[in-house]
């Protein structure tokens, strides 16, 4: 997960570019725009041999309140539904790009607001502003509301919310996945609503394998899903038996999954990540419709 490792792995990765992380978030932020730009609910124009989409800011019920989340979909017909929780900080401007890039291969995606229980995205615009002077003192009291069985329930609610949208395909199975501290998210997902999550996905994801009894390691016996755990190569440098406990887990529970060592560092399939790798990124993508186009 982000930590103190990541933000100097992060430093280096912008050094070998001549850029200070401020320089970095400045691009990324007029790269990719501004949250709070967007209508409610719009229509994106199509590119040349795209789908349009319709996209908007929903709000989903739960037991602790109302979630809102960033739903975009094919504007016509029903679709395979797929469950995104962004990494460490938040739901913003990537997370929403990325959410269109994977609808445009014809899903419903839904990116969520993990942190809503504080207040509506965005928390934050970039990653970079969790390791700049007070992000990481800013999330603190914001990740310590988010408990292992508050995720379950917003989980349940998540499902439930996307069984009642037109744009849903319910005859089909869903996909989750999860980036840094939500790859975990992920598999929680999977095995509180094991009948609906056909799926589940783990991108550089973080505290996978614990001494826990609830470690998520230990959850994939619980549920239905075929898993996906993109690791990156220096989350696998400082806990190099994590892969061999997920390869594990999945034979005791008679899942099937793909443990995968990135050449790439933690971070690396988020597009405004200082260690974002477009090469790696796209062949994680992949591995990850592999998952959905076959399994969900």
């Amino acid at each position: 997960m982000c930590d103190e490792f990541t933000a100097l792995a992060d430093e280096a990765a912008l050094a070998k570019r001549g850029l200070s992380r401020r320089q970095f978030a400045a691009i990324g932020a007029v790269a990719v725009g501004t949250i709070a730009a967007y209508p409610v609910h719009a229509q994106v124009v199509a590119g040349e041999g795209e789908a349009s989409l319709t996209e908007g800011v929903v709000n989903i019920k739960t037991k602790d309140g109302t979630m809102d989340a960033f739903f975009v979909h094919p504007a016509e017909g029903k679709h395979k539904a797929v469950i995104m929780w962004p990494d460490i900080a938040g739901l913003r401007d990537a997370y929403m790009e990325m959410a269109r890039s994977l609808a445009k291969e014809g899903y419903s995606v839904l990116a969520v607001n993990h942190y809503y229980r504080s207040a509506k995205a965005p928390i934050m615009n970039s990653i970079s502003e969790f390791f700049a002077a007070g992000g990481r003192e800013k999330l603190t009291p914001m990740i310590q509301k988010i408990t292992n069985p508050k995720i379950v329930e917003d989980a349940k609610a998540i499902v439930a919310w996307l069984d009642q949208q037109p744009s849903v395909d319910t005859t089909k199975k869903i996909g989750t996945e999860g980036y840094c501290m939500t790859g975990s998210y992920a598999v929680r997902t999977a095995a509180a609503v094991p009948d609906r999550v056909g799926a589940a996905c783990s991108f550089h994801g973080g505290q996978l394998v614990t001494q826990a009894a609830d470690s998520p390691h230990k959850l994939l016996k619980d549920s239905n899903a075929v898993f996906l755990f993109a690791i990156a190569q220096n989350d696998d440098a400082q806990a190099p038996t994590d892969k061999i406990e997920l390869r594990h887990a999945a034979e005791q529970g008679n899942r099937a999954a793909r443990v995968e060592v990135f050449h790439a560092d933690h971070g690396w399939c988020t597009i405004d990540s200082a260690s974002y790798h477009k090469v790696e990124a796209e062949r994680a993508r992949q591995y990850s419709l592999w998952h959905y186009g076959r399994k969900l």
